[in-house]
């Protein structure tokens, strides 16, 4: 791959002072999702990364209000900038912005800012990882990397609650048909009323991964979206022996502006050397095993007969309640959220973390 036109995320990058900017065009994305297309005031042309973000200066009450939007638009595309914003109860500038800016109006912006983007990690295929409005900064390099011309591998996954409310759909289909590098996937959680849909259903999990992106062992991966989403994804990649130093993310909640600011997550990362123990509480058993082993495995061990299909989290046919302890469970749709809740577990894909006590 060829990333010639930026080499490093350095001070070249930032602008110096603050930028007018000038609302040129206002384009609906989905329900309550609006991209905003600037220009600078001076006509001066804008250079930032594919994924960085600006923040604006909202004239919302008597002080200005300072709030951080990711670029949804691409770099290759000096003239203008684009942030795409999504109404959010609990935000008042994306409120006020979708209520109150028309063509013409302007705001300073400062920026750009930010270390999520592929310039810092060059590659020969991205898999690029999102939901909802996470879908922005994804959107910014894809757009770059198609203007350019570059023949780099790019699997793309976009997850929404419903069809139409998955972003950029339709340009990233238009792209896709004129790419083959671009490779689409996209998730829904349900249909649209009186409304056909033929993708994947449901949320994201490891056998939807292995589908849509079978070589994702092999890729740079890039996620961004709500932090359980984003853990969702992180605990599907540890669970896989993905080596995580090629794993990036970033909260649309939380922009991150340089390396320290990283969050360390606590993830569960499974130990074969560590030690645990299930307790068979109806059998009176009590078996040895390590992190690695999934409760299924061990109870067979121990001639106990749990029933089971897919072994992978999809059918729920290996249910059992978990009376104590802590297991870490990475299922396939084989388990609602409300069995969870009281004490259910996949025998298949629980590992035990230290004493755990199974009904059977």
């Amino acid at each position: 791959m060829r990333l010639t036109q930026f080499k490093a995320l350095d001070e070249r990058t930032y602008w110096t002072d603050a930028k007018e900017l000038e609302c040129m065009m206002i384009i609906p994305e989905a329900p309550d999702v609006t991209s905003f297309c600037f220009k600078t005031a001076d006509d001066s042309w804008f250079r930032y990364l594919p994924g960085q973000f600006i923040t604006l200066e909202l004239p919302v009450g008597p002080e200005p209000l300072l709030r951080t939007y990711t670029l949804s638009s691409s770099p290759s595309r000096p003239l203008s900038i684009s942030v795409t914003v999504k109404a959010q109860k609990d935000s008042i500038g994306s409120r006020w912005m979708l209520e109150n800016v028309k063509v013409g109006d302007r705001l300073r912006a400062y920026g750009p800012g930010g270390i999520f983007t592929f310039m810092q990690y060059p590659a020969d295929k991205y898999l690029f990882i999102s939901a909802g409005s996470g879908v922005t900064p994804m959107m910014s390099m894809t757009r770059w990397l198609f203007d350019n011309g570059e023949h780099t591998d790019i699997a793309l996954i976009s997850c929404a609650r419903r069809p139409s409310e998955l972003i950029f759909e339709p340009e990233l289909r238009r792209m896709a048909q004129r790419v083959p590098d671009i490779k689409l996937s996209f998730v829904v959680e349900e249909d649209d009323p009186f409304s056909a849909w033929a993708g994947y259903r449901g949320r994201l999990n490891q056998l939807m991964l292995e589908l849509m992106a079978p070589d994702y062992m092999e890729r740079e991966i890039f996620c961004c979206g709500p932090e359980p989403f984003m853990k969702t994804v992180r605990d599907v990649l540890n669970a896989a022996g993905f080596e995580m130093a090629h794993y990036h993310e970033e909260s649309f909640h939380a922009p991150i502006r340089t390396e320290d600011q990283r969050p360390e997550h606590d993830d569960i990362v499974l130990d074969e050397t560590a030690g645990a123990m299930i307790r068979f509480a109806a059998s009176g058993l009590d078996a040895a095993c390590s992190e690695t082993d999934t409760i299924l495995q061990v109870a067979k061990a121990q001639g106990l007969n749990i029933p089971s299909a897919c072994q992978f989290g999809v059918c729920g046919t290996c249910k059992v309640r978990k009376t104590s302890g802590e297991v870490h469970m990475i299922h396939n749709g084989g388990i609602t959220d409300k069995e969870i809740a009281d004490g259910m577990v996949l025998a298949c894909c629980s590992n035990p973390i230290g004493r755990v006590e199974i009904e059977i």
